[in-house]
């Protein structure tokens, strides 16, 4: 029997009705006219910064709206000087240093009031020699900085065979779709004339003739990796790289397999920008068919406005369709309402059923998920693919039968995937060489896709919520590979949303529909970390800084979709345990409905989206939105 929240009275039923009314209207305003949402993917400004580099090497800036471009970046300055990768971060070294690029690289003078507090900013934090690798990497290709500093990468780790320490799939994804091209422009080590031309002297903090052009110990033993980075230098000094040209065509090849008939290189825009650079650094012409298809990609994900023109990292219709759409069912429009059909169809048409990188790992699975974007048939996700599953199954569409066919093809795909700690990771399966995160040329942490909670959460949720026929002995290990991650204070930890809000709320939800007898414990204990990090506005915020500091987890600014996270994750295992919080849950309520606009959406600044952990983060525009919709369908549900 289900449960029921005994005394509803709290919370005004008139008004959460209303504000379910307004926030279906406003999301059915933002449909496409083909069935599909895609929402403005906010990050920071080093994409639009790189693309500014990239029109510049390949002489092409004259076409772009750059007095836009200057305008969307010098909007982006915070008051200290710097650039963030976040709302409210206090700003960033590398982002800031890359931002200043750009702006001279348009003609902004060193003498200009912005440039001028952004250079007291950067000095401030150590200058360009304490910026990451990719900044360094960026300025070496137009020589404002040695490529001394810069990491090698020996180009014939491409031909290495099949083996268990390491081969170019052994890296994530995103690592290999971008590090691949860069085998080209690092071992040529361009220096591209570009115009104007520029130097970055004034950046260096300690002088530029005092500058140290070598890689940063850490003095323990992972300085061997230095050690070894002067050994491929000193190769390169004397010539001796072998199998270099072989090395060189087998990584132009591969780019070249993997350009989607769209331009896009892995649906990101760094492994696109980076295998521009390497036709760029091959000599390719500017009017060869994969370039110019690849510049018009970039040029896709642009957006430009009537002030200003930015660079999205990506673009994801695939994922704000699947949730939209889920959004509104749960919220009481018909699952066979025209609208909803219409996307559900565009959905369809997405699936992917051609052979990805994955394979060379699970060469016994067959092709069947969903993908991030429109275009990217190398490198479906299983969190797409879960949400994709879970909202198809909740529609019903003109051809049922195709419908069911098509969930149970990515099922299979997806059971395959499972790794070897019996979790599933994101793009990838047993990727998880940590060693890599190691290297210097890895400062960014994010050269690997292991198993994480939220991810094998998601699986489990469609597995329970769908009843789909997945192997027992799998689902019971992936049960034990959660239950496993939980923290000692209850939460679970979130890899690809801010943070433990994320990761404990899609936990409790899977574990409710997976595992609803066994698993109490677990839920009661993922229940009380929610109530008590509550903020006694009603509701829930946490910042990206919980993942540098874990004593901040669950704590921050309320904001709408951490909100939802929390309700949903607290309404899902209260149905479960037949014994809901009804106080935690009415005061998140009305924080929603309090903060819902005159539009029926949600405002929201705050960034709770995450690429790599302390390191990119994302505000997916939609999520203020959906999630909130979510939540209050799910609480009207368990209102009747």
């Amino acid at each position: 029997m289900t449960a029921q929240l005994t005394n509803p009275n709290k919370v005004e039923h008139s008004k959460v009705k209303s504000g379910i009314k307004q926030a279906q209207d406003y999301l059915f305003s933002l449909q496409e006219k083909d069935g599909h949402w895609c929402a403005y993917l906010e990050s920071n400004v080093t994409l639009t910064a790189e693309a500014v580099l990239l029109y510049k090497i390949w002489g092409i800036d004259s076409h772009k709206p750059l007095h836009k471009i200057e305008h969307y970046l010098r909007s982006q300055q915070r008051e200290h000087g710097g650039w963030e990768l976040y709302y409210g971060d206090g700003g960033d070294l590398s982002t800031s240093v890359e931002a200043y690029m750009a702006l001279r690289l348009l003609g902004v003078a060193q003498e200009d009031e912005a440039l001028t507090k952004a250079k007291r900013f950067i000095l401030s934090k150590g200058g360009i020699s304490k910026s990451r690798i990719f900044t360094k990497f960026h300025l070496a290709i137009i020589g404002c900085y040695d490529w001394r500093g810069v990491p090698s990468i020996p180009p014939w780790i491409m031909l290495l065979p099949q083996n268990p320490i390491f081969t170019i799939y052994e890296m994530s994804s995103w690592a290999r779709s971008s590090t691949v091209p860069l085998l080209i422009v690092f071992d040529q080590k361009p220096v591209f004339k570009i115009e104007p031309k520029i130097n970055l002297d004034e950046l260096y903090s300690e002088g530029k003739e005092n500058v140290k052009y070598e890689l940063p110990r850490s003095g323990d033993w992972t300085d061997i990796f230095v050690q070894l980075d002067n050994l491929f230098k000193f190769a390169e000094d004397i010539n001796f790289v072998p199998f270099k040209e072989e090395s060189i065509r087998a990584a132009q090849k591969w780019i070249i397999e993997r350009e989607e008939a769209t331009g896009d290189w892995g649906g990101i825009i760094p492994a696109m920008l980076n295998s521009l650079l390497a036709f760029k650094t091959l000599n390719y012409h500017v009017n060869d068919p994969m370039v110019a298809r690849g510049l018009e990609a970039v040029e896709n994900f642009a957006l430009e406005t009537h002030d200003d023109y930015l660079v999205q990292a990506c673009v994801s219709p695939v994922w704000d369709t699947a949730w939209c759409l889920r959004a509104l069912v749960e919220s009481g429009v018909a699952p066979n309402h025209p609208a909803l059909i219409k996307g559900g169809e565009w959905l369809l048409d997405k699936q992917i059923l051609d052979y990805g990188d994955w394979v060379v790992k699970n060469p016994h699975g067959k092709p069947g998920g969903w993908a991030f974007e429109y275009e990217n048939r190398f490198y479906p996700d299983m969190d797409d693919s879960s949400v994709v599953i879970m909202t198809l199954h909740q529609l019903e569409l003109p051809r049922e039968d195709l419908k069911k066919e098509a969930i149970l093809r990515c099922l299979r795909w997806i059971e395959t995937m499972q790794c070897h700690n019996y979790g599933w990771a994101a793009f990838d399966i047993n990727n998880d060489a940590n060693w890599l995160n190691l290297l210097p040329y890895a400062d960014l942490k994010a050269m690997i896709d292991p198993a994480t909670a939220d991810i094998t959460a998601r699986v489990l949720e469609m597995v329970g919520s769908c009843d789909l026929p997945m192997s027992s002995s799998k689902v019971q290990k992936a049960i034990a590979f959660l239950l496993h991650q939980q923290e000692n204070d209850g939460s679970w930890f979130g890899r690809w949303g801010v943070n433990y809000i994320y990761g404990t709320s899609g936990a409790l939800s899977a574990l409710a529909v997976i595992a609803p007898q066994t698993s109490q414990e677990a839920m009661k204990k993922g229940i009380n970390w929610l109530i008590n990090c509550q903020n006694p506005d009603g509701g829930w915020g946490e910042t990206c800084d919980s993942y540098k500091n874990p004593a901040l987890k669950g704590k921050g600014n309320s904001t709408a979709s951490q909100t939802a996270w929390a309700l949903i994750g607290l309404l899902d295992a209260g149905k479960a345990l037949g014994k809901f919080e009804q106080d935690s849950i009415n005061k998140g309520i009305n924080y929603l409905l309090s903060s819902q606009t005159e539009t029926g959406t949600w405002e929201e600044k705050e960034f709770t989206g995450t690429g790599f952990p302390q390191h990119f983060y994302i505000n997916y525009h939609l999520y203020r939105h959906y999630f909130p919709l979510i939540a209050l369908g799910r609480f009207e549900n368990f209102l009747v």
